[in-house]
């Protein structure tokens, strides 16, 4: 009864439209009345999941990221992949997954990588030739790259919410190659469209432009390598590699590219202090909600069911991908990082998967969410850049989520994809 009480709380917070920290928060509050809990025991779940030296590294990174957003680093990186691979057929297409490969390493979200290379990529392609859905499709699913491609926030919540016991290090270095892999199968699939639909390719610059525009964007790709560098030589902690990050990005667009000015800059903080708050509240709230779900046992009660529908590892794991799917379509990344951690990884780690590889599959699914209508947040922001109604969208891009799905079953059942850096480096 309990355990329908509190899940009757969450779908309803959910219905009437309430944010998911406060759903989350308000489910909890519920179970701990219903169980005759004291609430300030609540409270110190809420304190005591914000208390995470860790999460000190987020406003850093989204900081960073919202700095590189308004100071023009994404202008260079898009000149740069333009210059690289331009020339293939429907050579914008391909330059859209790799200019979201650069910056998707820097931002660390996928929302920022849609704006922002949206906003500059989606008019030109259209300008181009290229239609509209094309445009918006390859922006869109290739911003996936964002939160699976190192530095990413999303993972140390996963770390938090594993339980605190994972390497952030490990986990930045876990998500390498698959987002190589799947920005490689995102650019065949962009290709592929491109030749069905007769998109030409662009002419050469010349090696002179391809090297002035590496010049040009390289302080910008360097931030990604100071963050994730500073990590892995054990010189910085993450939080303080993120701190340095932060500074760095200042010193980059204010100072060398000068496209930073007093408002931008305001912007960013407005924006930073936003999302971190949003973050922070949401933490401190399933921290809370999960204690309940160990107090209820969801996790055995879940591995029950499915080994009720079958024993073999290959189909358990497939059926949490599409559970994971499926709530990606219909909820906020951060929030599912935070509840759904706790009930599956147990049982992703009983049929053998490693907690650091079952992170990225983790990332891989609810970032496809962030594509996938009803409220993905990636597609949304495409479809209003691109001026192309949702629909019109979704009707065309199945062979993106394809590449998307085949890059996930990959990881899922191919461990040394995700395992091979992060074991190197033990």
């Amino acid at each position: 009864m309990g355990l329908a009480i509190v899940f009757g709380l969450f779908a309803l917070g959910l219905a009437v439209g309430a944010p998911v920290a406060f759903a989350v928060g308000l489910a909890a509050v519920g179970g701990f009345l219903y169980e005759g809990l004291p609430l300030f025991v609540a409270f110190q779940r809420i304190l005591s999941g914000i208390s995470v030296f860790s999460l000190l590294a987020i406003p850093f990174f989204i900081f960073a990221g919202e700095l590189m957003l308004h100071g023009g680093i994404s202008q260079r990186l898009v000149r740069l992949a333009s210059a690289a691979v331009g020339r293939v057929r429907g050579g914008l297409g391909v330059v859209n997954v790799t200019s979201s490969m650069l910056f998707g390493g820097i931002s660390g979200s996928a929302v920022a990588d849609t704006s922002a290379l949206g906003s500059i990529l989606i008019p030109v392609m259209k300008e181009k030739g290229y239609d509209a859905d094309y445009a918006v499709n390859v922006t869109v699913t290739s911003s996936v790259a964002g939160v699976v491609i190192p530095p990413s926030h999303n993972m140390i919540l996963y770390a938090v919410a594993a339980g605190g016991g994972l390497s952030i290090t490990q986990l930045f270095m876990a998500g390498i190659v698959p987002g190589i892999v799947m920005c490689a199968l995102l650019a065949l699939a962009a290709y592929l469209v491109a030749v069905k639909r007769g998109y030409q390719g662009e002419p050469f610059p010349g090696w002179q432009a391809l090297v002035v525009s590496l010049a040009a964007a390289l302080p910008g790709l360097l931030t990604a390598v100071i963050i994730v560098g500073g990590v892995l030589s054990g010189v910085l902690t993450v939080t303080e590699s993120g701190a340095f990050g932060a500074i760095y990005a200042i010193v980059i667009t204010a100072l060398v590219y000068r496209e930073l000015n007093w408002a931008s800059f305001k912007q960013a903080v407005y924006q930073s202090v936003r999302t971190t708050a949003l973050v922070m509240i949401l933490v401190g709230c399933a921290s809370a909600f999960s204690y309940l779900l160990a107090l209820y046992s969801v996790p055995e009660l879940l591995t029950e069911a499915l080994l009720g529908i079958s024993d073999n590892p290959i189909a358990i794991l497939l059926m949490l991908n599409l559970i994971l799917l499926a709530l990606g379509m219909i909820m906020d990344m951060a929030a599912l990082i935070l509840i759904c951690t706790p009930i599956f990884l147990p049982i992703a780690t009983q049929f053998g998967m490693d907690p650091i590889q079952f992170g990225i599959m983790m990332m891989m699914n609810l970032g496809l969410g962030l594509c996938t209508p009803p409220v993905g947040a990636c597609l949304f922001v495409g479809s209003v850049v691109g001026k192309i109604k949702i629909e019109q969208t979704v009707r065309t891009i199945w062979p993106f989520y394809l590449a998307l799905f085949a890059a996930l079953m990959l990881v899922t059942y191919v461990p040394a994809l995700s395992m091979a850096l992060p074991n190197w480096l033990q």
